[in-house]
């Protein structure tokens, strides 16, 4: 089963479909791994110190797939070294779980602790992967939380994960604005994002899928998804996806915009009646 071809798209667009906690476990492991094999999934996402993580990369370099650094913040490091680590994640996870604004305020007593958490993760992704990540995202998205972007730990012009896009009036305005503030910041701070991202789920209702690769046709989209998820592993895997494609390719890799698209407007670009539902591109 084969849900897209997965050649290079048209240039002026690419749909990117990520699967997040590539050695997490075993099973998320191994779940994801068919999906790559299936063709489903571009690219995935990589947690260090966890229990799979090891094997994990191997795969990856085996199979050569294409695997950014899924920093972790706030599920316990699960591989049995690192004592000290494991502690100063603690400090940080606990911190970010306190409140649900917690990502959003900085918190100067832990400066210290996230730079260091953030480093030991990059230190042993290069260890395992034996190469720099090419891309960061976070679990729960906690990469994006203000001590990191401010304390400025992600490599400068690096490739990164940008805020979920919404549809107007899916979130609320303070929490869109936010959002939209986090995406401009690191526009301005000369990251690499794509033009839109989206998680797979919820998978219905229906025809929303379809709405969100559509916009691929013109935009560099990226779709998150969890295949430890039994019913997203089904649709990937299953023939859901194969049906929702319609003539969309799936990219073999991931990779940002090339140029920035700020003020350009989806319904003009798109011409299509769905496309003022969608806000505009930051990229």
């Amino acid at each position: 089963m084969n849900p897209g071809r997965r050649d290079s798209p048209a240039p002026s667009g690419r749909l990117i479909i990520n699967a997040d906690d590539w050695g997490r476990d075993g099973r998320t492991t191994d779940m994801i791994a068919d999906c790559v094999s299936k063709g489903a999934v571009s690219s995935v996402s990589a947690m260090v110190f966890m229990e799979d993580s090891e094997r994990a990369a191997a795969i990856a370099r085996d199979r050569g797939i294409d695997a950014g650094l899924h920093l972790n913040f706030t599920t316990p490091f699960s591989s049995a070294s690192r004592a000290r680590l494991a502690e100063r994640q603690r400090v940080v996870g606990r911190f970010l779980r306190s409140h649900r604004l917690a990502q959003a305020l900085f918190h100067p007593g832990l400066v210290r602790t996230f730079a260091e958490v953030v480093g030991a993760q990059t230190d042993e992704y290069h260890r395992l992967y034996r190469a720099d990540p090419p891309r960061f995202d976070g679990h729960h998205h906690m990469h994006l939380c203000a001590n990191v972007l401010l304390q400025g730990l992600l490599p400068h012009g690096a490739a990164v994960r940008r805020s979920f896009s919404f549809q107007p009036g899916e979130k609320g305005r303070v929490n869109r604005l936010y959002r939209r503030c986090v995406d401009r910041w690191l526009i301005r701070s000369r990251y690499r994002l794509t033009d839109f991202f989206f998680s797979i789920a919820p998978l219905a209702p229906a025809g929303r899928l379809e709405r969100l690769i559509r916009l691929s046709d013109d935009y560099v989209v990226e779709l998150e998804t969890h295949p430890a998820d039994d019913d997203e592993y089904r649709f990937l895997t299953g023939g859901g996806l194969s049906r929702t494609l319609g003539t969309a390719r799936i990219s073999n890799c991931w990779l940002p915009s090339s140029t920035p698209r700020a003020e350009e407007s989806l319904a003009t670009r798109l011409d299509r009646p769905y496309a003022s539902d969608f806000e505009r591109p930051l990229g």
